[in-house]
C-alpha cells in the first residue's frame, strides 16, 4: 500500500520513515492500522500546540464556514488584522507591523527585500552553520549543509558568510569564541563588504539544521553594538524557534537584544501554511508599496484563523511556561545518559529545542553513531531527526504539549537505543 501511494509523488522529497499517519493527537501520530507513534519532530518544529488541537481545528472549522480568502491587495479579511494586532502584544515594542507569507523562506525573503528598501544598500552578512530557507535567495544564505545548495549554483550574491561562535569549533572558551568571532566579523566589514552597502545581518538565535547551537547572548549584543554603530539592521530568523520553542515566546528573550526585523513561521500556526515578517512602522514605511507582496500570505483567511488561536492556545495553556519546564526535564535526563555513554559527546539547547551530538573516542563527528541510535529510537516509535553540518547531532524538539511523562517514556527508549545499538553503531556504521 505504502509504495502505491508514493506513487505520484515526487522522489525528490527524503523519508524518514514509511510510516503513513492518518490522524493525530498531542504528541502521537497513528495509522491505518492503530499503531501509535511518539513524534518528537513536531513536523520539523511546526506543530507546536500538538496534532489537531481541539482549539486550533475549531478555529479552523469557524473560518472555513465563514470566508476562506480574500486577496489582501483587494479587500483585507478581518482576522489578518486580528492576527497583526495578537502578534503586536507579544514582540517587543519597536515590532508593530506585519506581513504575512506562507513559508519561513517566503518570509526570509521578505525580510532581505524590506531590509534593501529601508537602507539601500545590497549586502547581507549570515553565519556559519545557518539555514533560513531552499528558495534561491534563502539558499544562498544558507551555509549549514551542501546537501541544500547542491548542482543549484550560481545562486545570488551579495551574501557574506561569518563565522558562528562554536567554542568546539574554535577552541577555547565561549567568551573567547564570541571575541574571535566579533573580530572577524569587523573584519569582514573592512575587508569584503563595507558597512555603507551592508544592508542586514541575518542570525538564528539558536542554529537550526546546523546543530541546535544558541547563540551566546555576549555574541548577539556584539551584533547589536555593531549594527547600530553602522546603520545595519539586524534580523532574527526566529522560523524554528519561535513561538515558546525555546521556553520563551523568542528566543531572542533570552539574550534581552531585540532584533530591527523578525521573520516567524513553522510553530506559527500549528501545521498550516503561514509565516510573518515583523519589523517597526518607521522601517515598514520605507517598503515602497506594491514592490513586493504575494497571492496567499495575507488573504488566506484559514492559515490565519489557525495562527490566532495557536496564539490564544501558548497564552491559555501556559504552553510556553511548560516548555521551559519540560525541556529541563530532558536535558536533566539526558545528561544523565551522558554520563553513562562515552560517545554522547555533548547536551545543549533552550526550552524544547534540545541536541545531544555524537563524537567518536577521538572526538571526531560520528554520523554513524548518529544514525544508529536514531534508527533504534524510530523502531521502537519514537521519531526523531538528526542535524548539524556533518549529521552527528540528533535533536529533540517535541510539541509544547508534552508532559513530563511523555519525556520519561521517550528518555527510556532513547537509553535503550543507547545500550542496545551504540557498540553496534559506532562499529558497522549502518
Amino acid at each position: 500500500m505504502s509504495d502505491q501511494l508514493s506513487t505520484h509523488l515526487s522522489s525528490v522529497w527524503s523519508h524518514l520513515t514509511p510510516i503513513r499517519p492518518v490522524r493525530g493527537e498531542g504528541v502521537y501520530l497513528f495509522d491505518a492500522e492503530g499503531r501509535r507513534y511518539t513524534d518528537f519532530t513536531s513536523g520539523i518544529g511546526v506543530t507546536s500546540t500538538g496534532h489537531c488541537h481541539p482549539r486550533v481545528v475549531d478555529a479552523i472549522r469557524r473560518q472555513a464556514a465563514e470566508l476562506l480568502f480574500s486577496q489582501v491587495n483587494i479587500a483585507v479579511p478581518p482576522v489578518a488584522e486580528e492576527l497583526a494586532l495578537a502578534l503586536s502584544k507579544l514582540t517587543p515594542g519597536s515590532i508593530d507591523r506585519f506581513f504575512f507569507a506562507n513559508s519561513g523562506a517566503e518570509a526570509i525573503e521578505g525580510a532581505l527585500k524590506l531590509a534593501r528598501h529601508a537602507t539601500g544598500r545590497t549586502n547581507l552578512v549570515v553565519f556559519q552553520g545557518s539555514f533560513h530557507g531552499r528558495t534561491h535567495q534563502a539558499m544562498a544564505m544558507t551555509t549549514s549543509r551542501t546537501a541544500y545548495r547542491h548542482r543549484y549554483q550560481p545562486l545570488p550574491g551579495g551574501v557574506f558568510v561569518a563565522p558562528f561562535p562554536d567554542a568546539r569549533r574554535h577552541g577555547g572558551s565561549e567568551a573567547d569564541a564570541v571575541h574571535y568571532c566579533l573580530e572577524q566579523l569587523e573584519l569582514m566589514l573592512i575587508s569584503q563588504s563595507a558597512p555603507d552597502e551592508t544592508a542586514a545581518m541575518f542570525i538564528e538565535p539558536v542554529l537550526g539544521e546546523g546543530g541546535y547551537h544558541p547563540a551566546p547572548a555576549a555574541f548577539l549584543r556584539g551584533l547589536r553594538e555593531l549594527c547600530d554603530r553602522h546603520g545595519i539592521l539586524l534580523v532574527f530568523d526566529e522560523v524554528q524557534t519561535g513561538f515558546g520553542r525555546t521556553g520563551k515566546t523568542f528566543a531572542f528573550e533570552h539574550s534581552g537584544v531585540a532584533p530591527d526585523i523578525l521573520v516567524m513561521a513553522k510553530g506559527l500556526a500549528s501545521g498550516l501554511p503561514v509565516s510573518a515578517v515583523g519589523a517597526s512602522a518607521e522601517l515598514m514605511s520605507r517598503w515602497e508599496p506594491g514592490t513586493h507582496g504575494g497571492t496567499y500570505g495575507g488573504g488566506s483567511a484559514v492559515p490565519l484563523a489557525a495562527a490566532l488561536a495557536t496564539i490564544e492556545t501558548l497564552l491559555d495553556e501556559e504552553l510556553i511556561a511548560n516548555a521551559a519546564r519540560q525541556g529541563e526535564r530532558l536535558r536533566s535526563g539526558l545528561n544523565d545518559l551522558k554520563r553513562r555513554v562515552a560517545g554522547h559527546a555533548d547536551v545543549r539547547g533552550l526550552g524544547l529545542m534540545v541536541a545531544v551530538e555524537f563524537r567518536d573516542e577521538d572526538g571526531e563527528p560520528d554520523k554513524a553513531a548518529t544514525k544508529g541510535v536514531q534508527r533504534a529510537c524510530l523502531d521502537q516509535g519514537l521519531l526523531l531527526l538528526t542535524c548539524g553540518s556533518y549529521e552527528n547531532v540528533i535533536r529533540w524538539i517535541p510539541p509544547l504539549v508534552v508532559t513530563g511523562e511523555q519525556i520519561d517514556e521517550a528518555l527510556a527508549v532513547f537509553a535503550e537505543a543507547l545500550n542496545r545499538n551504540y557498540r553496534s553503531a559506532v562499529a558497522g556504521g549502518g
